[in-house]
């Protein structure tokens, strides 16, 4: 064998195992670098530390295969390579899968599978798209994922986005939303839902059958705890406090157990009706609403924000059913939008509610800040810009809204429906005396860092009943169309972010931009990329091969 033979081979044998060192490598040490502009690649330092403190393995089943149209193909490729990432930071700890539901070997087993997926928690969705060969399909997918260690299970929802942005706007939104769904649901198998939630009784809060839906979906996730105030010394050992729809006073005692709860550092949730109002009354000429006397209006000016007591109406609202007349004996329904009862989908870039659907309001009031120093006050909801504002006597009457809503008559503008506020708070009793029954040697007159959430409509945590079975409805299920809003979801974030400790809720700030190609530009100058990209290849390969020749022929006429 020849020297030259010798080193041809030996420089290929070096070259294969290079690459196989590299492979080998590649595989044990996972090294990426993330170079898009919003690090669409990268995942947060919250998300890392709770991969990186798995002692056992997270199983991931993801229902979201088979045939699907290129949006929702972009969608599962996403879901992908989040996963990826978790399987890196987690040293492996997280495994996961792709599964069709719709392959199953009849129609029965087929359904009963899917109807295990929703009984489950996963939501299915029903898409309507075009094949590749340009006919028309419906398919019925759960895009989603099952989260489970050892025999726990958390189901993750992925296609979550608010629907004024329409199927390309929520898909997006959905996939800035996977590295919280899916780390969330970790946390959730990993935690177990040990935090702890007072919702506080009496005052005319609603119970029972009427938070029947609120109960449900806290549950879901924390432990929740039915507290009253009275006779109480402390309100201590919960990690957020909710107080929802009064329509009683609060006592002074009961106001300073709430008030030294956020001194010493908790986290509170209001959900507040300045108004009543009997709908029975609300035919004819209509009924007046009348203010509620829950004696809480010092106490949350003295935290940076006052409750009107008005009532905003918006075009973009609900229906409510009137009787339009009778057929015999029996009444003839109608639904009528009914701009009491806004649809909210104005909200903030705050983690607690970026990309939320919309929610439904009822009768909701305008929330103003008022100076509270070292408070920073966020608004979380707003109306849509077509709004008016009835200050008092606000009165209300079917027969004011028989007419079309017409958008010229709502001219107020957007309007704040509720807050964030953050800081360390001066105590209400600074400066005053505390209530009998207490030690004032105990007294905090300026808290600890603490959370509230003021939101101007107390209904936003009632259910409704079914008017057939009165059986209980899910949070936000409007009782007449069943149509669902995102009430449900917007509880478990605010709740999420009151109570998060690790920062994870912040994920949910995560963007990833949409960069579109110019539609008009390309039909403009589609031809010519066309021929540039039939014509230039073949260029190209000309090219070299001439220099090549060229090269080949100067070599040997030098020799």
């Amino acid at each position: 064998m020849s020297e030259a033979k010798k080193i041809v081979i030996l420089q290929s044998l070096v070259v294969v195992l290079s690459v196989w060192l590299v492979n080998q490598l590649a595989d044990r040490y996972r090294v990426q670098i993330d170079l898009t502009e919003e690090k669409r690649y990268t995942i947060s330092d919250a998300t890392k530390s709770l991969l990186k403190s798995l002692d056992e393995d997270v199983y991931f089943e993801v229902f979201l295969a088979g045939e699907l149209p290129s949006n929702f193909e972009r969608f599962q490729k996403s879901i992908g390579e989040m996963l990826d990432q978790f399987v890196i930071e987690s040293n492996n700890r997280i495994q996961y899968k792709f599964t069709d539901p719709s392959q199953a070997t009849n129609m029965q087993a087929r359904n009963q599978y899917y109807q295990s997926l929703i009984d489950k928690g996963i939501q299915p969705t029903n898409l309507n798209y075009k094949n590749a060969d340009g006919d028309k399909m419906e398919k019925l997918i759960f895009p989603g994922a099952l989260a489970s260690q050892g025999m726990g299970e958390v189901p993750a929802n992925l296609l979550k986005g608010n629907s004024a942005a329409g199927p390309e706007g929520i898909l997006n939104q959905s996939i800035e939303g996977l590295e919280y769904e899916l780390a969330s649901s970790i946390a959730q198998l990993v935690d177990g839902g040990t935090k702890k939630i007072a919702y506080i009784t009496g005052h005319g809060s609603p119970d029972s059958l009427d938070i029947a839906g609120f109960r449900s979906v806290v549950l879901s996730k924390f432990d929740l705890f039915n507290v009253s105030l009275n006779g109480r010394n402390e309100l201590t050992g919960y990690d957020a406090v909710v107080i929802g729809k009064p329509t009683k006073p609060f006592t002074e005692k009961e106001k300073y157990l709430v008030d030294q709860y956020l001194m010493r550092g908790g986290n509170l949730i209001y959900f507040i009706d300045a108004l009543s109002v009997n709908m029975d009354s609300a035919a004819g000429e209509g009924t007046v609403a009348i203010p509620y006397e829950t004696n809480l209006t010092d106490q949350l000016f003295k935290y940076g924000v006052r409750v009107n007591q008005n009532y905003v109406l918006d075009v973009n609202s609900g229906q409510f059913p009137v009787v339009a007349g009778n057929m015999g004996n029996q009444p003839q329904i109608q639904m009528i939008p009914w701009p009491f009862f806004p649809v909210l989908t104005n909200f903030s870039k705050h983690p607690s509610v970026r990309n939320l659907d919309a929610i439904l309001g009822r009768f909701i009031s305008e929330i103003d800040t008022v100076k509270a120093e070292g408070i920073t006050k966020i608004p979380l909801i707003n109306t849509s810009p077509y709004t008016k504002v009835l200050g008092p006597p606000v009165r209300v009457a079917f027969n004011d809204l028989r007419d079309e809503l017409r958008p010229e008559k709502f001219t107020d503008g957007p309007k704040t429906v509720g807050y964030l506020l953050e800081g360390k708070f001066t105590s209400l009793y600074a400066n005053r005396l505390v209530p009998p029954g207490f030690d004032k040697a105990s007294f905090i007159d300026k808290g600890q860092k603490g959370k509230v959430i003021v939101i101007g409509d107390g209904d936003i945590i009632r259910n409704d009943l079914d008017p057939e079975t009165e059986e209980p409805l899910g949070l936000g299920v409007e009782p007449f169309t069943k149509t669902t809003y995102a009430n449900e979801e917007f509880v478990l974030n605010i709740l999420d972010y009151m109570v998060d400790e690790s920062g994870l809720i912040e994920t949910r700030s995560r963007e990833v931009k949409i960069r579109p190609l110019d539609r008009v530009k390309v039909q403009q100058e589609r031809t010519k990329w066309q021929l540039i990209n039939l014509i230039a290849p073949v260029v190209l390969i000309l090219l070299i091969g001439g220099i090549k020749w060229y090269l080949r022929k100067s070599k040997y006429v030098k020799q």
